[in-house]
C-alpha cells in the first residue's frame, strides 16, 4: 500500500515539474473562487468514481487541509506512485503568497 506524503506550497512546483496533477477537492462553489493555477476540480464526494481516470504523481488541496488528507488517504489505496497532500490547503498556498486562478 503507498501512503500519501504531507507537502508544503514551496514544494509544489518540483512536483509538477515530475509531471503532477493538482488535484482540488472542493466543491465546484468553492473551486471557482480561487484554485491553484492549473488545477482539476474534482469534489470529494465524487472522487472514488473518478480515481480510476487518474494517474500519480497527485497533490490533492482543498481549502485549508482536511479534505485533501482524507483525499489523500484514499488514492494512496488506489494509485501506484507518490499522493501528495497539500499543508494548509488553498488558505495556506495563499497565505504564502502564491497565486490562485478564477474563472
Amino acid at each position: 500500500m503507498n501512503m500519501y506524503q504531507d507537502i508544503f506550497p514551496n514544494e509544489v512546483e518540483s512536483w509538477l515539474q515530475k509531471g503532477a496533477q493538482i488535484i482540488d477537492v472542493r466543491e465546484p462553489d468553492e473551486f471557482h473562487q480561487g484554485h491553484l493555477p492549473g488545477a482539476r476540480n474534482i469534489p470529494l464526494g465524487v472522487l472514488t468514481q473518478h480515481a480510476p481516470s487518474l494517474q500519480a504523481p497527485v497533490v490533492v488541496v482543498c481549502q485549508s487541509g482536511g479534505r485533501s488528507q482524507m483525499a489523500s488517504e484514499h488514492l494512496a489505496q488506489v494509485l501506484e506512485g507518490p499522493v501528495l497532500n497539500l499543508m494548509g490547503g488553498t488558505l495556506g498556498w495563499k497565505r504564502q503568497g502564491y497565486r490562485v486562478e478564477a474563472p
